[in-house]
């Protein structure tokens, strides 16, 4: 293994497992847009590791100030505001990592991205997940996990979904699933079969690639 490759794997591990599988999706040297991009982990792997033209979007002050001391093409906006200043197909590759059940309109968020980008990659926490479901059934309140942390009354998740709520708004507005993976407890990752009742029920986190 040369020194290329061990600074690869390197920054592989640096990175969480659901922002690895986003990044295994996109092609090198394509034009990426990362909206509600953080701190910029993910967009500083795709542009040194990828080649990609990447830009950012994000709405807090403290990941705006974080991308930009990593040599990131940063601006601080509102993705449900101000996405539709965007003109169409601009990128080959959106990104909404973690963030679709914060925004106040996720369908025309989600709609946005399809028309500003060739394709959309799209993850969220599964609130189907057996944990949730049981935490529901015995508790008797909403759960709190390590992929929603916040309490009910301080949360920033206003629009919680399922894998199958998903997939189903992605056949109303009408966008192809070209892939779909979930990530269980042990953030394994395991393909989205048609039936989704598998995933539905095990997966903790969901990653979907989509085109029109």
């Amino acid at each position: 293994m040369n020194d290329a490759d061990r600074e690869r794997q390197s920054a592989a591990r640096a990175i969480r497992v659901d922002l690895q599988l986003i990044a295994d999706m996109i092609e090198p040297r394509t034009r990426v847009l990362d909206v509600g991009c953080g701190d910029g982990a993910l967009l500083e792997y795709l542009t040194n590791f990828k080649q990609v033209d990447g830009r950012g979007i994000e709405l807090s002050t403290a990941g705006v100030n974080a991308c930009i001391s990593r040599g990131l093409s940063v601006i601080q906006g509102d993705a449900d505001t101000d996405l539709k200043d965007y003109p169409d197909g601009a990128f080959d590759y959106v990104i909404l990592g973690n963030t679709l059940q914060a925004m106040l309109a996720p369908h025309e968020v989600l709609g946005h991205m399809m028309r500003i980008g060739r394709r959309a990659i799209v993850s969220f926490p599964n609130f189907a997940f057996w944990r949730v479901r049981l935490y529901f059934l015995f508790g008797g309140r909403m759960p709190i996990s390590g992929l929603m942390p916040h309490h009910w009354y301080d949360t920033p998740n206003i629009h919680l979904c399922s894998i199958k709520d998903f997939v189903a708004l992605c056949g109303q507005m009408g966008f192809r699933v070209e892939r779909g993976l979930s990530l269980d407890s042990t953030r394994r990752a395991r393909p989205i079969g048609a039936g989704f009742l598998t995933a539905n029920l095990l997966g903790e986190q969901a990653v979907f690639l989509l085109t029109k």
